[in-house]
């Protein structure tokens, strides 16, 4: 078990724990929440043993192995599966010993290292290796290209891949979800739920908590307080604890009656049972949950437009593509005040395509596309964090959109995002990523926008700013465009799901358990070959070549089994041919004979059930040979 006592950690002059007590059994799942800045990831550093305790004890067992997802990447020229492979440390310094035995015509080195190559996992480690890449995204063709291809955000998913290769008592995870679309996502809880270890998980996304997590560790006022379930529960305990406090009732009431109220204009708007009651739901789980957040920093509106126009924008028969490249096709979408949509489907389908041909951002390749007359667009996209102004403070970034604005006035819309005092006025070059999208998110707020495109718009939120968001935009009159693998925004704050899928867009009659399902079929049709399709490409072909290489690995110490098996059960044959012979001489049975006689029976019956052994490992390992030869004759 981990076990914390008296803990005391300090960064600086900032103590970050003081006193802290915690104790996590083994095989707990475990979520850490807490604010930005609290000792989340400095807790994950002691637990790796990179930092020390200032006072107190922390005790994690000697001989646990622990692996965690890294935060940089430092080989940009290893291939992407030999680079996730490099999270099974202990196979790697195998496979170098058996290199080595093989270049010194090591024998007995090379049998020993084979025996333990077998214990490791080494012979079915590639294939692993891809299916960890294939579930997070990668195709097979990405997993053979070099690291140093591929942007920021697919490094950390190469990066989250090595840490779950690596075999672990201890799994410690820091925003897994931030890089990773909502397939992912469902691939990794699925993988989650069936780790065997102790998991430590910091994460802003409340349904992934709640969907892997049993036990939730609140750091706050440098304590560390556990709770029993998942984040839904440590919500509703907490709030026990706050409505005993007046000040938590007083706001508890008004956001009640703000929820009350836009649950009942849903009602009335709602066009299909089933989202309706999804949403319902979701809203009035908000309702429960969201004095939790009492003393939340954030708390902001998007300002309301000063003209509508509706359609607000239209869309008929659209081709959507890049240059020549088609990706969407026949796409027919119209956008009114209220309209709330969820766009859904797989990795690289076009989701952010369409949502950038919306925006302007990409020409139509064909049909029409009509915008009206009044139609302000708040467009949020991750590139937008790049093009603030790493010189300008936040201030000066809303001064610059409202340069007749009292300077009061926009530093009490700042607060609202968690901008006060001084950091109104710091230039933003060391902004973390989530306060640059903090400050995004205000400027489109103050623009008044009739229509808002947000792609993945919680990437880099904490859980209170999420709330807010959610909170919002639940309020605001327009229309909403948003992808986002936050699937609590997604039932909280969409009316109907759009599915961008095969080159189409289409409505999506259902919630995000149907969605769910359907990429499992989806993924499960696009695993399998078409009928009359050409033979493997050239990485398919390399695989194949790396597999049968890796079988014929095996195939040598199964073969020796065999051999030694077959060996040992000829000499035993030989003992027992020599005791029934001796047990032929008609004299044994005779009274001065006795003890001999059962000396023999002793012998044989020994023999024998050895015998039954030894027959039966020989007959499994030729099974198994064969097996093998068969998978080498297919492979090859």
């Amino acid at each position: 078990m981990i076990r914390l006592q008296n803990l005391i950690l300090q960064r600086g002059p900032q103590r970050l724990l003081d006193g802290a007590e915690l104790v996590l059994h083994t095989g707990q799942k475990v979520g850490l929440v807490g604010a930005n800045g609290a000792g989340k990831s400095s807790l994950f550093a002691l637990l790796r043993g990179e930092l020390h305790p200032d006072g107190g004890d922390c005790q994690v067992p000697a001989d646990w192995r622990i692996a965690h997802m890294r935060q940089e990447v430092d080989d940009l020229e290893r291939l992407a599966v030999d680079y996730v492979l490099d999270g099974d440390t202990h196979l790697r310094r195998v496979q170098a010993a058996l290199a080595q035995a093989e270049a010194a015509h090591d024998g007995a080195g090379i049998a020993r290292l084979h025996t333990e190559l077998d214990n490791a996992d080494g012979y079915t480690a590639d294939a692993r290796a891809r299916k960890l890449l294939a579930g997070l995204g990668f195709s097979a063709e990405q997993m053979d290209r070099r690291v140093g291809d591929f942007s920021g955000g697919w490094r950390m998913r190469l990066n989250l891949a090595q840490a779950l290769m690596c075999p672990s008592e201890l799994l410690l995870l820091d925003e897994p979800t931030n890089h990773l679309d909502l397939d992912a996502i469902l691939w990794l809880e699925d993988w989650l739920k069936g780790y065997p270890g102790t998991l430590l998980l910091i994460s802003h996304d409340r349904d992934f908590l709640d969907a892997v997590v049993d036990h939730v560790v609140h750091l706050e006022q440098r304590k560390l307080s556990l709770y029993r379930g998942g984040y839904s529960a440590f919500e509703r305990t907490r709030v026990e604890r706050l409505a005993q406090q007046q000040q938590a009732y007083e706001k508890q009431q008004a956001q009640r009656a703000h929820m009350e109220d836009f649950i009942r204009r849903f009602k009335a708007k709602a066009s299909k049972a089933r989202q309706a009651q999804s949403r319902i739901k979701a809203l009035e789980r908000l309702e429960e949950l969201a004095p939790a957040h009492i003393d939340s920093p954030f708390d902001f509106r998007f300002r309301e437009a000063d003209k509508v126009s509706s359609p607000l924008l239209d869309l008929s028969e659209a081709r959507l593509g890049y240059g020549d490249k088609c990706v969407l096709e026949k796409v027919k979408l119209q956008l009114v005040p209220g309209t709330r949509l969820g766009l859904l489907g797989p990795n690289g389908a076009g989701k952010s395509t369409l949502i950038k041909t919306l925006a302007g951002g990409l020409p139509l390749l064909g049909g029409a596309l009509t915008r009206g007359e009044n139609l302000v667009i708040g467009y949020f996209a991750q590139h937008q964090l790049d093009a603030l102004d790493p010189k300008a403070s936040p201030l000066l970034h809303l001064q610059r959109l409202a340069p007749n604005e009292r300077e009061q006035t926009l530093r009490d819309f700042l607060g609202g995002f968690d901008f006060r005092g001084e950091r109104c006025d710091e230039l933003i070059t060391n902004f973390s990523g989530g306060e640059k999208a903090r400050l995004a998110l205000a400027l489109i707020a103050w623009g008044k926008p009739n229509l808002l495109l947000l792609d993945e718009p919680t990437n880099h939120l904490d859980l209170e700013m999420r709330l807010a968001l959610t909170l919002a935009l639940q309020d605001f009159e327009g229309a909403v465009v948003v992808v986002s693998h936050d699937r609590h925004l997604l039932k909280s704050t969409t009316d109907e799901f759009l599915l961008v899928a095969e080159g189409r867009v289409q409505s999506f009659d259902g919630d995000l358990d149907d969605y769910a399902r359907w990429l499992v079929e989806f993924r499960a049709r696009d695993q399998q070959a078409p009928a009359g399709a050409p033979s493997a490409d050239k990485a398919d072909k390399r695989a194949q070549r790396q597999a049968a290489a890796a079988l014929r690995q095996q195939l040598a110490p199964h073969k020796r089994a065999a051999e030694k098996l077959e060996q040992q059960l000829g000499e035993l044959h030989a003992k027992l041919a020599a005791v029934e012979a001796r047990l032929g001489d008609s004299g044994l049975y005779e009274a001065p004979r006795k003890d001999e006689l059962r000396q023999l029976l002793a012998e044989q019956a020994s023999l024998k059930a050895r015998e039954g052994e030894l027959e039966e490992a020989w007959l499994e390992a030729l099974e198994q040979l064969e097996h093998l030869q068969r998978q080498l004759e297919a492979a090859s």
